[in-house]
């Protein structure tokens, strides 16, 4: 074979390599999906503590919703590393992107920053390579703080700590509903709850609910959902006066509601036409982020 033939397979092994496979729902396997989802996607200000293990050694991480500057990681200089969910890395697989920013806080020194994320392929790890089986225990957070700890801040990450501790929107989590959230947005509040099933099905239970009157939540109506990763984010708006940990309850009572609503559709129990018409409204008013 001459050279130029040698070239020209390498060239293709390398183009090969470097296509990234789309991952409609890149967290799809690893413990605690809707988790991810909800750190990507809706929680303004939240870390989580995670293990996973690298190069034949043992380490540990937290992920946060963002960093200063829109860092992609972070190795603190007191020895402590973050990645960011929100980073705004587009490779089309986040799994991989994440992992690849995790990876890079191993490499960085101390009080070095990952700016952004590494290149990855469709060879490099994914985070279902690297954490351990423990599900992410998520903590909501008022501000920004716990990005600096005791490192001295200079002008930038100071003017973007305070920039970021201002958009904070107010979040609660309601404990009684895995990934279930109450928000203010402007003068109206909202809860969104993540769900863990396929499109389909969450979509047709949804309509089941919403056919027979079943889906509000408390006073709260159901406004559509929205997907992301792979996952169905159904949105209520709900009373603003209200406090948001007053709707754990309803939240509670509305996901019974909602798994036997699913239990029936996995049973094989064909839509009605009020639930078809149901479905289509509700699909019809649906949007995706990726």
């Amino acid at each position: 074979m001459g050279k130029a033939s040698r070239r020209k397979g390498a060239d293709k092994k390398a183009a090969r390599a470097a296509r990234v496979p789309f991952a409609a729902r890149p967290f799809e396997g690893l413990p605690g999906e809707t988790s991810w989802v909800a750190m990507r996607e809706i929680l303004p200000a939240a870390t989580a503590r995670l293990s996973f293990s690298y190069d034949g050694a043992e380490h540990s991480a937290t992920v946060a919703t963002v960093l200063p500057l829109a860092w992609a990681g972070l190795h603190r200089s007191d020895g402590e590393r973050f990645i960011a969910t929100q980073s705004g890395a587009g490779s089309g697989d986040l799994s991989r992107d994440l992992a690849a920013a995790l990876i890079g806080t191993v490499e960085a020194g101390p009080g070095e920053p990952v700016i952004k994320t590494p290149p990855v392929t469709g060879e490099t790890p994914r985070l279902q390579d690297l954490l351990s089986a423990d599900v992410p225990e998520i903590e909501l957070h008022d501000g920004f703080d716990f990005w600096v700890e005791q490192d001295e801040l200079d002008d930038a990450t100071a003017a973007s700590l305070e920039q970021a501790n201002a958009a904070i929107t107010p979040t609660v989590a309601l404990p009684s509903t895995e990934s279930a959230y109450w928000c203010r947005i402007g003068e109206r509040t909202y809860v969104r709850w993540v769900l863990p099933h396929s499109e389909d099905e969450a979509t047709a239970a949804l309509a089941r609910l919403h056919a027979a009157g079943h889906d509000g939540l408390d006073d709260g109506r159901l406004l559509g959902a929205f997907r992301t990763c792979g996952l169905l984010v159904p949105v209520w708006e709900v009373d603003a006066a209200a406090e948001g940990s007053s709707y754990d309850d309803g939240m509670e009572q509305l996901a019974g509601r909602f798994d036997e609503a699913l239990a029936s559709v996995r049973a094989g129990d064909a839509l009605t036409d009020d639930e078809r018409r149901a479905r289509a409204g509700l699909v019809s008013r649906q949007i995706t982020i990726r």
